[in-house]
């Protein structure tokens, strides 16, 4: 049994299709396929079942599907102690974000990660919370920036930065003319929200809940950039985090933006990695390059 073999049957176990986990290894249908015949000849049994439009895995295969991922997690942890012996701020840094965080967060963090680890390369797998987690689990990712709270089982958890939420109104909006915003202003209001499995979505609900508002229920964003357009459309109003509407990000014309009153809902930021991680050390260090925000960044 040899880790490509094992390599090759996980990626055909992920994408259910000889083709594109052949693409995703870089190597030939044939090699693929052959490799995972040998590996069936080995163990003495059958892992997939074949048919002409359909890849399933036997239910042996799923088990052994699962365990080679906990294998070729443990043989990258034995190459990232390698690679990090000599200067862990050297290599790649797999990091996962969520979609509502990655294009407003990074801008202000990159340049300053540059100048402190100019040898490191960051790659970035911009996911959902759940998947970034399993992403975790199974060693693909080496650390999450998350929205907390989080089922994080064996995850170190570093807190970043609270972030406030603000309210985006169309221009001709009555709230428009007040200076900041009320929980009780939003009394019976429906709110745009985002599709299931965004933690912003799970945020804007309790804001909700306290403000005895609901949401717009024949309506679901399927990114933070189309509830923004929607509201220029005078089709609702939304809730935002704060980073999502501070510059680099360009204003939206008939969008107008306008802060909580204290106490304002915010969300809390951190990032996660696993406990048994090789790079915790490293991890800690670069947590609190993440922290450094620039000063007012985070006032409405």
């Amino acid at each position: 049994m040899n880790l490509r073999a094992l390599q090759y049957f996980v990626k055909l176990a992920d994408l259910r299709h000889f083709s594109k986990a052949a693409d995703a290894c870089f190597v030939s249908q044939p090699t693929l396929s052959t490799q995972i015949k040998k590996l069936e000849e080995e163990l003495g049994v059958q892992l997939v079942e074949r048919a002409p439009k359909m890849i399933m895995l036997t239910p042996v295969g799923e088990e052994i599907a699962e365990r080679a991922r906990l294998v070729l997690n443990d043989v990258e942890q034995i190459r990232a102690v390698a690679r990090r012996s000599s200067n862990p701020a050297d290599g790649v840094l797999r990091l996962g974000l969520f979609p509502t965080r990655a294009p407003y967060f990074l801008p202000h963090v990159v340049p300053q990660l540059r100048k402190r680890f100019p040898n490191l390369r960051l790659q970035l797998a911009e996911e959902k919370t759940e998947e970034i987690l399993r992403m975790l689990r199974q060693g693909q990712i080496d650390a999450g920036v998350l929205a907390l709270p989080v089922g994080a089982e064996g995850m170190e958890i570093e807190v970043l930065f609270e972030e406030p939420f603000v309210l985006a109104l169309p221009a001709n909006h009555p709230l428009v003319g007040r200076d900041d915003i009320s929980m009780r202003d939003l009394a019976g209001a429906e709110l745009l929200l985002l599709e299931e499995g965004h933690c912003l979505r799970e945020h804007a609900l309790e804001v909700c809940a306290l403000a005895n508002a609901h949401e717009r229920v024949d309506f679901h964003a399927t990114s933070m950039e189309t509830l923004r357009q929607m509201v220029a459309a005078d089709v609702g109003i939304t809730l935002m985090p704060l980073l999502a509407v501070k510059p680099p990000i360009a204003a939206t014309d008939n969008l107008v933006v306008k802060p909580f009153a204290e106490p304002a809902p915010k969300r809390t930021i951190a990032m996660v990695w696993r406990s048994s991680s090789a790079l915790s050390a490293f991890l800690r260090e670069f947590a609190q390059s993440l922290k450094a925000l620039p000063p007012g960044l985070l006032e409405p």
